[in-house]
């Protein structure tokens, strides 16, 4: 299973950008940040990959100072496996 996640180093900013990504109509949630991406504070935006574009617009006219970026995180047989975007 592929899920795209947005990762921030803040978990106030992070919950701020799912609000405004949900009011923009993207569909997003909090979830864990997994260890392996080995950044930011735990948790991170979930979003579709079809909302990757939409989301990217969002994320950048919000003004994160603490936002990573956005990875792909890939998981198979009980391992996880994230990757920058």
């Amino acid at each position: 299973m592929t899920t795209v996640l947005a990762v921030f180093r803040s978990r106030a900013q992070a919950l701020d950008c799912i609000a405004r990504l949900k009011r923009s109509g993207v569909a997003a949630n909090a979830v864990s940040t997994p260890r392996e991406a080995n950044v930011g504070c735990g948790i991170s935006a979930r979003i579709g990959a079809y909302d990757l574009a939409r989301a990217r617009h969002i994320v950048a006219g919000g003004g994160y100072s603490a936002f990573v970026g956005f990875f792909r995180a890939d998981s198979y047989g009980g391992r996880v496996r994230v990757t920058r975007i």
